[in-house]
């Protein structure tokens, strides 16, 4: 699972760890770097790319849906904008 500095903390990677998943989030300054394949650490760019297309769009970033149900619909719809925009 790749993800940007907001997911930092130990307590997320723990969550990572524990579903089975590997973790590849940069570290804060503080800590020691982690060892991940280098393919990972130069694609995760695209991660980011694609979050901050998707926060464009003001439900995504602001958060405004009351279900799980609502926020995947905009999300999906947003993707599939972005896709053909592109």
């Amino acid at each position: 699972m790749v993800g940007d500095l907001g997911f930092t903390s130990q307590a997320v990677r723990k969550d990572i760890w524990d579903i089975g998943v590997r973790p590849e989030i940069s570290p804060q300054r503080h800590e020691a770097p982690v060892a991940c394949p280098d393919w990972i650490d130069n694609n995760r760019h695209h991660v980011e790319r694609l979050w901050a297309r998707l926060k464009e769009w003001r439900a995504i970033a602001s958060r405004y849906g009351k279900t799980a149900v609502s926020v995947m619909g905009v999300l999906c719809l947003a993707a599939a904008l972005d896709g053909l925009k592109r």
